[in-house]
């Protein structure tokens, strides 16, 4: 069996203004002191590697977490967050033209529209999700901590949750309802034994906790 910790970066400088969030933005002071509450939490946990996305909020909360863990980081392209169109970067929300582009942005990653511009879509996000899901049941080590992001987060659970068979129509719920603050805990685990329930056998993957931040207070 395999378990999965991941945990969204600490507070960002973009998370705290009305802006689209630029690619490569630093965590904040609280943000900071967020990531080290996590990482005391994690000095409890069984956890043998730390895998990080490249981006720079996330490698500065992994680093902390690290550092309270005795851990080295292993960096993967494969947790970064959703990459927007290059246009919406640093625009502030109340611009006519970024909001334009994000509404189409939107319907693209529900797959429900073309896409807009240079930002991913549905089916990117959702193959590199399966390619993530698949990259972690195949390493050696079975309890792994992952520092990601937020709105990836969705689509990760997602597709663990329904396979081959995530689409729009049964992601967007998903996308508007599952929220995560920044530290949150989210716990997947994978080839959980168990014995045949009323309703079946157990899915492969079986989602334990999602946005636990009790060790924000």
């Amino acid at each position: 069996m395999k378990t999965i910790y991941f945990v969204r970066h600490g507070q960002s400088t973009g998370n705290i203004r009305p802006v689209y969030q630029a690619v490569d933005v630093p965590l904040t002071d609280e943000g900071k002191r967020q990531a080290a509450f996590i990482g005391e939490r994690c000095k409890k946990l069984p956890i043998e590697v730390i895998i990080s996305s490249t981006q720079t909020r996330a490698a500065e909360t992994a680093s902390i977490i690290g550092k309270k863990t005795g851990h080295e980081i292993e960096f993967s392209d494969l947790f970064r967050e959703r990459r927007k169109p290059t246009k919406l970067n640093g625009k502030p929300f109340s611009d006519p033209e970024a909001e334009r582009i994000n509404d189409i942005w939107w319907q693209s990653l529900m797959d429900a529209g073309p896409r807009a511009l240079d930002g991913e879509n549905f089916k990117d996000l959702s193959e590199r999700a399966g390619e993530a899901l698949e990259y972690l049941i195949q390493r050696k080590e079975d309890h792994i901590l992952v520092v990601t992001h937020g709105f990836y987060m969705r689509y990760l659970v997602a597709r663990a949750i329904y396979g081959g068979t995530l689409n729009g129509d049964n992601f967007e719920p998903l996308a508007r309802s599952l929220v995560m603050e920044n530290t949150g805990l989210t716990v997947l685990r994978h080839g959980t034994p168990s014995k045949k329930e009323a309703w079946g056998e157990p899915a492969p993957w079986q989602l334990w906790v999602w946005n636990d931040h009790a060790h924000l207070g």
